[in-house]
C-alpha cells in the first residue's frame, strides 16, 4: 500500500492582493493523475474566504504536476481553485472568470519580481544604507557585482522545468535584485496554472535561502523600473487571419476599455506605469510597433509576419492575477474581433 504526498496550492481572498496557500494530503494508492485528485475542503474564515459560523470551502483540483523538490517519491504539486460549500465559484476565484472553452487563445506571460533582503527589507544585493549604482550593469548582467542571486532564479528554473512547466526563459532585470522568467501556454487557465505554480516554487526555494521575494510593481520608489508582468496574447484569428486592420482594431478596442483592464492588472499598478521607465501612464493608453514605452506593443516579429502572431499588453503588474489579466483580454479581444 503506497502512500502518496498532494500540494494543495489555492489562492486567498485578501484583497486588494491575494496570497498563496497551500497544505499537503496524504492519499493511498494514489492513481497519478488530475482525476484522482479527490475535491478537498479548508477553513475559508482563516483565509478571508469565509465566516467562522460557515467556514468551509473547497478545493477543486484544475492542474497537476510532479513535485520537484522530491523527485523519486510519490509527492506532487496540485493547483486548485476555491469553490464554495455548495460547488459554485467562490468570489476569490479569478479562474471561473475565463472565458476559453476551446482554448482559442494563447498567453505568454513575463513575469519580473524582486529577490527580497528579509533583514534590511531591501532588493537584494542594495547596501543597508544608500542605493547601489544606477541602473544601466544588472539587466543581463553577469558577476557577482551585478547580478545578485543568480543561485536562487537558476535553482527555479530547474525545478519548473523538471515539475513540467513551459518555462521558456529567465533573466536578470533592469534593477538590482530584479529578474524575469517567462511562460507560456496554450489556454488561458492553463497559462495561469503554471505562473502561480512557477511563483509557488519561487516562494518554497526562497524559504530553503531565508530570501523573500516581492511581487510589489513598485519595490522601491523613485529612479528605478518596476516589475510587471508583461501579457502577450494571441486569438486562433490573429494567428491566422492577422492583418494590419485586424491588430490596429483589437488595439482600439483596448483603448476603449482602459478601467476595465487596470482594475484587474494588479494592486497599486499607478505606482508603476507614471509614464517613465518603459512603461505608459495609468490613465492613457497607446498602441505602436516595436514601442516598449506603449500599453501594447506590436512585436516586430508579428509585423515580419504579415501582421499574424501575437500582440503584448505591457500594463499587468508583477502582482496580478493571471487568471483575471487573461479573462479581461480575452473579452475585449473578443469583442474587437466580433
Amino acid at each position: 500500500m503506497s502512500k502518496a504526498k498532494l500540494e494543495y496550492i489555492w489562492l486567498d481572498g485578501y484583497k486588494p492582493t491575494q496570497s498563496l496557500r497551500s497544505k499537503t494530503k496524504v492519499e493511498t494508492d494514489f492513481g497519478g493523475t488530475l482525476e484522482d485528485c479527490p475535491v478537498w475542503a479548508f477553513d475559508g474564515s482563516s483565509t478571508e474566504q469565509a465566516e467562522g459560523n460557515a467556514s468551509d470551502c473547497l478545493l477543486k483540483p484544475v492542474a497537476l504536476f510532479p513535485d520537484p523538490d522530491k523527485v523519486g517519491t510519490d509527492n506532487w504539486l496540485v493547483m486548485a481553485e476555491v469553490m464554495n460549500a455548495d460547488g459554485t465559484p467562490h468570489e476569490s476565484n479569478g479562474r471561473a472568470t475565463i472565458d476559453d472553452d476551446d482554448d482559442d487563445f494563447w498567453f505568454g506571460f513575463e513575469q519580473e519580481y524582486a529577490l527580497w533582503d528579509v533583514d534590511t527589507n531591501l532588493p537584494l544585493g542594495f547596501p543597508k544604507n544608500g542605493f547601489p549604482g544606477p541602473q544601466g550593469p544588472y539587466y543581463t548582467s553577469v558577476g557577482a557585482a551585478n547580478a545578485i542571486g543568480r543561485d536562487i532564479v537558476d535553482e527555479h528554473l530547474q525545478v519548473c522545468l523538471d515539475a513540467g512547466l513551459n518555462v521558456e526563459g529567465i533573466n536578470a532585470e533592469v534593477m538590482m535584485g530584479q529578474w524575469e522568467f517567462q511562460i507560456f501556454a496554450k489556454g488561458a487557465g492553463r497559462a495561469g496554472d503554471e505562473i502561480w505554480v512557477a511563483r509557488y516554487l519561487l516562494e518554497r526555494i526562497g524559504e530553503r535561502y531565508g530570501v523573500g521575494v516581492n511581487w510589489h510593481p513598485k519595490p522601491v520608489k523613485g529612479d528605478w523600473n518596476g516589475s510587471g508582468m508583461h501579457a502577450n496574447f494571441s486569438s486562433g484569428a490573429m494567428r491566422d487571419q492577422g492583418g494590419k486592420d485586424l491588430m490596429t482594431k483589437i488595439c482600439e478596442e483596448f483603448g476603449n476599455n482602459i478601467a476595465e483592464h487596470i482594475d484587474v492588472y494588479g494592486a497599486d499598478n499607478n505606482q508603476r506605469l507614471t509614464g517613465l521607465h518603459e512603461t505608459q501612464s495609468i490613465d492613457k493608453f497607446s498602441y505602436g510597433e516595436f514601442d516598449r514605452g506603449a500599453s501594447i506593443r506590436i512585436p516586430v516579429a508579428t509585423i515580419q509576419n504579415d501582421w499574424k502572431g501575437r500582440l503584448e499588453d505591457r500594463r499587468p503588474a508583477s502582482n496580478g492575477d493571471p487568471y483575471k489579466i487573461a479573462a479581461v483580454i480575452i473579452k475585449t479581444t473578443k469583442k474587437a474581433i466580433g
